[in-house]
């Protein structure tokens, strides 16, 4: 009898084969869904509305200080991104390099330690100096007001100064009007895309700053991880199957991408497609978007590392404490 599970992950190109079925999962009778805001999905899954689901790094592991923490991971990472070009700053307040930021004060989306502000405020300390108790934070939405996630936990390390923002108040606005110096945002802000002058990327070249990044540290940030409940993840044949759709479904967008460059790409609309192509194979190799422990254990470990010294987990975990028994020697 196949197992019958709800499954939710954001529509991205390289989940679209599960969502539309060209990819079904050996066993498993699925009921696919998704959300317009993926948070939507985070949340649903706090309320276990969902067997197996996209799920936010740093949502998924403050669980782990709760008295029975419900999940485990599949070594699968729907999204992930560089985060040098989500840090924002005003104009006018004179911050030029990240050590500016000391003494200032920072938005943060949606709540302290979002998962590119896990990465940032780790790449700040690593390579800056800059800790973040050496700023100020407000913590509410980019462009929307949003309410405190009050759904997950909110730990705040002793010494860092944090508050929410007004509840009529958005960053974006405070940024441009120098109410705070700095916002680190998944969301870019929508002045700077209507072209305010009052609002820049503290990297300005944030490709260049990001690809050299890479090249020092051979991680490419993951911010997703797929969430499944503890019960569920003594399965191995069924973690083995989960994992390899999502594998295949992957592997399926790349492939479109590797066959395009036979033509150049002609079905993108974006110019000079095929030679940003060919200059990420030349970085990142032919598995440029990676699934599996072996190739992520520096991009987790690092990423734990950051949660623990930010005060967001209460001990120092590992890659084997979080990913699902049977799928450690992916």
């Amino acid at each position: 009898m196949p197992a019958h599970l709800r499954i939710a992950t954001y529509a991205y190109e390289h989940t679209a084969a599960l969502l539309d079925g060209r990819v079904p999962i050996d066993g498993v009778d699925a009921t696919f869904e998704t959300a317009p805001l993926v948070s939507d999905i985070f949340r649903r899954t706090v309320e276990r509305r969902y067997d197996v689901a996209e799920y936010g790094l740093t949502y998924f592991l403050r669980t782990f200080d709760l008295d029975d923490s419900p999940f485990l991971a599949l070594p699968v990472f729907p999204n992930r991104n560089f985060r040098h070009s989500a840090v924002f700053v005003n104009t006018a307040a004179g911050i030029e390099q990240p050590r500016d930021l000391a003494g200032r004060t920072i938005g943060e989306f949606a709540m302290f330690g979002h998962d590119p502000g896990v990465w940032m405020k780790g790449i700040f300390s690593d390579e800056y100096g800059l800790t973040p108790d050496q700023s100020r934070w407000v913590v509410g939405g980019t462009d929307h007001p949003i309410p405190a996630f009050d759904w997950i936990p909110q730990p705040v390390p002793a010494g860092v100064d944090v508050r929410h923002a007004a509840d009529d108040q958005t960053l974006g606005a405070m940024l441009e009007a120098g109410e705070i110096d700095a916002l680190i945002s998944v969301d870019v802000p929508q002045a700077l895309l209507a072209g305010s002058t009052k609002i820049a990327r503290l990297f300005p070249d944030y490709e260049t700053v990001e690809r050299a990044y890479y090249r020092r540290t051979g991680i490419f940030p993951a911010m997703h991880i797929i969430a499944v409940p503890r019960e569920l993840a003594t399965r191995a044949d069924l973690m083995l199957a989960l994992y390899r759709a999502f594998d295949q479904a992957k592997q399926l967008a790349q492939d479109t991408y590797r066959r395009g460059a036979l033509k150049q790409h002609m079905g993108v609309i974006t110019p000079w497609f095929s030679r940003h192509f060919e200059e990420n194979l030349e970085l990142l190799g032919d598995d440029w978007w990676p699934y599996g422990l072996a190739a992520n254990r520096t991009v987790l470990d690092t990423f734990l590392r950051y949660h623990y010294e930010q005060g967001l987990s209460r001990r120092l975990l590992t890659s084997e404490d979080i990913i699902v028994p049977a799928l450690l020697d992916t």
